[in-house]
């Protein structure tokens, strides 16, 4: 067990090296605003489509279509269970700060940092299964998360939900799987090398939104540690005892409990800067959790190995 925990930590550090290089690139000018926008428009509209088409390319049986859709139930519970939670916890009458703070917890950076995690200690069907909760997760951040965060029910568009390159992404991806259709060679290297960007390219982005962030902020505010508590610790912990309770399978748990126990999603902050929610705390809280999420992932993820 102590050899699988130092395993779970390596592959964190590794990543939060990563994330270093990008902290260094920010603070230093390399990396800017207009460049970190448009690394994260390459990553969500090629990277991200890749990684699930590429993840996807294997031999489709029953028993794998059967996996998927209790991985996709237990992601759709996972959210439903962290938006109840949050709208329980969180009932300031400060609507921009409320909304930030049930943001941050509901949604983690299951794409950006779950996916590298997964891969690492799970292989590809930790990326297989990873893919289908990022899917659950897009579905709910572009319905839910928008209507929320914007106060506009006339902000949900099937449009936008549809060629969500998410779930774009997705939709192509079972598509191939179901129908049996293997890419050629010629297709599928150039996909590979893409959808290995996954890991460098977001954990750059994560870097240099740590290096412009205030974390005095979110390490003074009461608020903030409740959010950080539940994101890191409470949901990923109630998920993994459930599941194992549940007897779902020990991989699909374990990567979901990867992915339930990732730090908030950058998407909160790009989110409160569009509908003038409380941008600082977005950014406080995004910055303190991934800093924090070194600690309690590979604590999290241990508990998970051991339950199941």
């Amino acid at each position: 067990m102590t050899d699988s925990f130092f395993m779970i930590l390596q592959q964190v550090l590794i990543l939060f090296i990563l994330i270093a290089v990008g902290f260094v690139c920010g603070k230093t000018g390399i990396l800017t605003q207009s460049s970190s926008r448009h690394i994260t428009d390459i990553v969500l509209y090629v990277v991200t489509p890749c990684v699930m088409i590429s993840a996807f390319q294997r031999e489709f049986s029953f028993e794998l279509l059967g996996n998927i859709a209790i991985t996709a139930l237990c992601a759709v519970f996972i959210m439903l269970g962290s938006i109840i939670l949050a709208r329980l916890i969180f009932r300031s009458a400060n609507e921009s700060r409320r909304k930030v703070l049930q943001f941050a917890t509901v949604f983690s950076n299951c794409g950006f940092m779950s996916l590298p995690l997964q891969k690492a200690i799970l292989g590809d069907d930790g990326w297989f299964y990873g893919s289908i909760f990022v899917a659950v997760f897009n579905l709910f951040v572009w319905t839910y998360g928008l209507v929320e965060m914007s106060g506009d029910k006339t902000q949900l568009s099937a449009k936008k939900l549809i060629f969500n390159p998410g779930i774009v992404g997705v939709l192509i991806a079972i598509l191939l799987f179901i129908t049996g259709i293997e890419l050629p060679e010629i297709m599928i290297q150039p996909i590979d090398y893409l959808a290995n960007l996954n890991t460098p390219l977001p954990m750059l982005i994560i870097g240099f939104y740590l290096s412009k962030a205030n974390l005095k902020r979110a390490f003074a505010d009461v608020g903030a540690y409740a959010a950080m508590a539940l994101r890191l610790a409470v949901i990923p912990v109630a998920a993994a005892l459930i599941m194992a309770f549940a007897g779902v399978d020990k991989t699909i748990l374990i990567t979901c409990v990867i992915a339930s126990s990732a730090p908030t999603a950058a998407t909160s902050t790009m989110f409160a800067a569009k509908f003038n929610r409380d941008v600082e705390l977005s950014v406080s809280i995004v910055a303190a959790t991934t800093l924090v999420s070194v600690i309690t992932m590979p604590f999290v993820i241990m508990l998970a190995q051991i339950i199941t």
